[in-house]
């Protein structure tokens, strides 16, 4: 279900939530990975965790608190090749993390 949409950004329900919100953030650029990111990407980049922050507000997680997590390379997780955010929230996050 996509939640958000802009020039940017997009951002939707992940099939698989690891948690009770669990949101992608995503680049309408292609980007692989952070490996992949250049210095004309900064802006862009910094635009994914505004717009991370706004959505934490509008699902009622920010004040409470909540991960994000960008998965790089295959040690990294990494299994879909478009850099996105990952926003958990809605429960305590588990750590250590890995």
């Amino acid at each position: 279900t996509v939640i958000y949409r802009a020039e940017q950004v997009s951002a939707f329900r992940d099939i698989h939530p690891a948690a009770p919100t669990h949101i992608l953030i995503v680049p309408n650029k292609h980007i692989e990975s952070v490996n992949s990111l250049k210095a004309e990407d900064e802006s862009l980049i910094g635009h994914l965790f505004t717009v991370a922050g706004q959505l934490a507000l509008q699902e009622g997680i920010a004040k409470d608190g909540y991960r994000l997590i960008t998965n790089t390379g295959a040690n990294g997780g990494q299994t879909v090749f478009h850099l996105h955010l990952h926003l958990l929230g809605g429960r305590h996050m588990q750590h250590p993390m890995g």
